[in-house]
């Protein structure tokens, strides 16, 4: 199929090119404000499915919002007729379609004609009004509150909130192209009202979405992990906020707690996941000799060979795992066994360490108590 796109280039028009572009058997017609009508009737001669993105949202002068919305739409609509291709067309309009602002204005006009276009040809119409649309690509400091505030926190620059009790309604780039996708295969989404729609709506405050932002910035000193729970708003304004990172900013340095015997460095934290960490011992290192009441851990040797033990707290029996970083694997380290971990090569050893609870200096959950004390044996030898 050839699907025309017009305003191919903007936000929502670049997000759905990038997945058109995926899908087999399917040809993209682009066009922009600079594409000439004629080849605009061309396109529209050919294509079997047309997305219309193209319109203005922020003109120097008032007139231009009735000419760049609903004239947009009334000259695809006269191209479409010249050739008499009664294709299916969707129409990008937006909720503020229900005010009598010159743009509102401008959307609905432009709704109202590509409906009766459709009555008078028998051609599917899919008029929707999208609320604020967040995610990559979008352009800060225009229209989009999410795209500035994103942008400037990502460079330590200040933003502006003139009302931080104002709920906004969202939908996300991935959710809005998804339902694009919907439509394309005559399976579009409807309101209450008869107007297509994305159905998954978020709302939050202009204040709790600064905060956010400012957390996820701060997150590279804390190393908290924001909630990446699958369909939350928080996990897609992460996503869309990492993407606003300034291309020298991609990377940041993490501490790392070093001595003669190597290093401890934290990598991530959660609030419900735990934490995770890298361990680097020096040759003949060791470390551990302590049990956990309810906290537990998650050992992988990514590089050397160690030597993991483990005695049952009130047991004389130790358990000995030989791992070796040449195969990946993960060493559970249960409660109520203490245990220690040993660099028995000739390199140093690195270990990626996963704990269920973040470090706690008032409850550090740990009790010494070395593995081999006086009348120990080695019950189990381990190999790996």
């Amino acid at each position: 199929m050839k699907v025309l796109v017009t305003g191919a280039g903007g936000f929502i028009g670049r997000n759905l090119t990038a997945e058109l572009e995926r899908r087999a058997g399917t040809e993209i017609l682009s066009c922009g404000r600079d594409t000439p009508v004629e080849l605009l009737k061309e396109y529209c001669r050919e294509c079997g499915f047309v997305y219309n993105l193209a319109g203005v949202n922020r003109p120097e002068h008032e007139e231009e919002f009735m000419e760049g919305n609903c004239g947009a739409v009334s000259m695809l609509v006269e191209a479409l007729k010249s050739c008499g291709n009664a294709c299916p067309v969707m129409n990008a309009s937006s909720i503020q379609a229900a005010l009598d602002s010159p743009y509102g204005k401008s959307k609905r006009a432009g709704e109202d004609e590509l409906s009766a276009y459709g009555k008078e040809t028998g051609a599917a119409v899919y008029n929707y009004r999208f609320p604020n649309v967040f995610g990559k690509w979008c352009r800060p400091n225009y229209n989009s509150a999410v795209a500035t505030f994103c942008h400037n926190i990502a460079r330590g620059l200040p933003v502006q909130v003139n009302d931080s009790a104002k709920v906004m309604e969202l939908v996300y780039i991935d959710d809005v192209v998804e339902e694009l996708l919907q439509a394309l295969e005559g399976h579009p989404h409807r309101n209450g009202e008869g107007h297509c729609c994305v159905p998954t709506v978020y709302e939050a405050r202009l204040g709790d979405i600064v905060e956010l932002l400012q957390g996820f910035q701060k997150s590279r000193e804390n190393l908290m992990v924001p909630d990446v729970t699958e369909g939350s708003f928080e996990k897609k304004l992460y996503s869309t906020y990492l993407s606003y990172l300034p291309e020298e900013g991609f990377a940041y340095p993490l501490l790392m707690h070093e001595d003669d015997r190597g290093s401890f460095t934290e990598v991530l934290k959660s609030a419900d996941r735990g934490q995770v960490s890298i361990n680097i011992l020096r040759p003949g290192i060791r470390k551990g000799d302590h049990w956990h009441r309810t906290k537990n851990e998650k050992f992988i040797i990514i590089s050397g060979q160690a030597l993991i033990r483990f005695r049952r707290h009130g047991s004389s029996e130790i358990i000995e795992y030989h791992v070796d970083g040449k195969r990946l694997e993960v060493v559970d380290i249960p409660i109520g066994y203490t245990h220690s971990i040993t660099n028995e090569g000739s390199e140093d050893l690195t270990i990626l360490m996963w704990c269920n609870e973040c470090f706690d200096p008032d409850r550090p959950d740990t009790i010494q108590e070395t593995v081999d004390q006086e009348g120990c044996y080695i019950k189990e030898k381990v190999i790996r």
